[in-house]
């Protein structure tokens, strides 16, 4: 029987990009991909004729230039096309877009505050030095602050030397950002409610907590961390859907040798004299392999892959502790012409970047409110975009597919979880409900209809509770302390058992950086002798 000398469960873009790194250094890789489509979350599905839909993950911030680069991704079908806009309607009929270009963006807030206007280039440019900073520590392994090892110690120092280096106001800021919630912070910069509002929701994504939370401003500075072609702040969609992410990585593997299957469900790693010696499928089917990386979340991988009875009650303990509490949906739609807004009536570019359904800090912490006690938002806050408009491969001639992320939807509502079933719908509803308000005749356009619910993320895709980031972006929950201290750099306590999921150091977001880099740690140890 065959013994491959990596296989990797999970065919989620992270996975893929730990297989294509173990494959061109000349490992034999094999990646195990549950569904029949590749992807993950990052996957892209025609679920109605004609349309294609970027199902989960709808835009590209934080994939890593060097992956792009390392991989050589355009060869193999990726490109990316720019979102230049943010748009935020009003219920009063006004509306603000903020643009790529700053004298137009200038413009746009002076009509809600002359002062904001002024202001607001300066907090780019703040939240710029800080991103680079912060650069460093999202493209290499996590610090090892109780290591003793002269390398580890050195990076430590330079960490150190590198936050004494910046300004003092700098200094002031990134304490700032670790512990203030997004709206502390941006009230400390801006006066004007319909420009904090938009600002504040990039503090919120993916986590439980609403934008008056502690902690909330360094998720929003994850997010303010995105780069396409070196540009910071730059959002984009892949062309041909959000799985093309995916298919490219895939593609740069299998050009290196690696061997991918789907429909292929990982029941249990093998555990033998303690150390993984490979997996297990539904089927029944044993594949060996010298070492087993999961893809998966930290849950999913020790509770159910492996199981308790191979692991010690302290680690199990805080992997039970690390959080995952998912709060998102996406609604996604096809639709037989362009929905217009009533604050800003036609086409435009406008409506080629996000929109914001988020009118008042007021309407975000209602919103969160009904979260915290069991509920959907009955009037959420949304993300939408038109990805049809910058990539017409994606609808038929004139029509459109508009994708909704959506905050609040709670895994655990009050009825439980397993109810969302026979709430799906009401879900669906309240969303649609709400993008109408602004968009008149919207549902009468509407072909098709999908709903995702946190327990549809789950069954679907195999997100424990929904979460999209594998673990919540909390501060206790990063960097050596992601998923657990002692095991935040991709190894575990099973021998031979690794993880590159997003539930590792960095974390969450389309970034291809937990794969790589647990990849290169892989392959660091089999080059010191030791096998993989």
């Amino acid at each position: 029987m065959k013994k491959w000398d990596a296989i990797v469960v999970g065919g989620g873009h992270n996975g893929l990009a730990c297989a294509a790194y173990l494959a061109k250094a000349g490992k034999d890789v094999l990646v195990l991909e549950r569904r029949h489509v590749l992807g993950g979350a990052a996957v892209s599905e025609e679920l109605y004729p004609g349309f294609t839909f970027s199902v989960c993950s709808y835009v590209v911030s934080l994939l890593r230039p060097w992956i792009i680069q390392d991989l050589e991704l355009p060869k193999f079908g990726l490109e990316i096309l720019p979102l230049e806009a943010s748009f935020s309607p009003y219920p009063d009929g006004r509306a603000l877009c903020r643009w790529s270009d700053p004298e137009l963006t200038r413009r746009e807030i002076a009509a809600f505050s002359k002062k904001d206007a002024e202001v607001y280039p300066e907090f780019g440019k703040a939240m710029s030095r800080l991103a680079r900073w912060a650069k460093p520590v999202i493209d290499a392994p996590a610090p090892r602050p109780a290591s003793l090892n002269p390398r580890e110690l050195k990076g430590l120092l330079d960490f150190g030397q590198r936050f004494r280096d910046l300004e003092a106001v700098d200094q002031e800021g990134l304490a700032k950002l670790m512990t203030k919630s997004a709206v502390d912070l941006l009230d400390e910069w801006f006066e004007s409610d319909q420009l904090k509002a938009p600002m504040a929701v990039s503090g919120i994504i993916g986590t439980f907590l609403g934008v008056r939370s502690p902690g909330t401003a360094y998720v929003l500075l994850h997010h303010y961390m995105g780069e396409i072609d070196g540009a910071f702040r730059a959002w984009g969609f892949a062309k041909g859907g959000t799985g093309m992410v995916s298919d490219s990585i895939a593609d740069a593997a299998r050009h290196h040798g690696a061997t991918i299957r789907t429909e292929a469900d990982v029941d249990r790693v093998l555990v033998e004299r303690g150390e993984a010696t490979g997996v297990v499928l539904s089927d029944g089917e044993e594949i060996s392999a010298k070492a087993v990386v999961s893809g998966l979340d930290p849950h999913a991988t020790f509770l159910k892959l492996v199981g308790p009875d191979h692991l010690d009650d302290d680690f199990l303990t805080r992997i039970r502790r690390f959080k995952m509490r998912g709060s998102s949906g996406k609604v996604n739609l096809a639709v037989d012409r362009l929905p217009e807004f009533s604050s800003r009536p036609g086409d435009g570019p406008h409506l080629r970047g996000d929109i914001a359904i988020a009118p008042s800090i007021e309407y975000l912490e209602r919103a969160y409110d009904d979260a915290k006690y069991g509920d959907f938002s009955r009037r959420p806050y949304l993300n939408v975009v038109i990805p049809s408009l910058v990539d017409p491969s994606v609808a038929p001639p004139g029509k459109h597919v508009i994708s909704c992320f959506v905050q609040y939807a709670p895994y655990s509502i009050k009825e439980g979880p397993e109810h969302w079933p026979e709430r799906r719908e009401a879900f669906g509803d309240a969303v649609v409900d709400t993008l109408a308000e602004y968009c008149p005749g919207l549902k009468e356009s509407i072909l098709f209809r999908q709903v995702l619910t946190p327990w549809d993320l789950e069954q679907d895709f195999g997100l424990t509770e929904g979460n999209i980031f594998h673990g919540e972006l909390s501060l206790e929950q990063l960097a050596f302390q992601r998923p657990a201290a002692g095991f935040a750099h991709y190894k575990t306590p099973i021998p031979r058992l690794w993880m590159c999921g997003s539930g590792t150091h960095p974390g969450g977001g389309i970034m291809g950086a937990p794969g790589a880099l647990a990849a290169k740690a892989m392959l660091q140890g089999s080059l010191l002798g030791r096998s993989l």
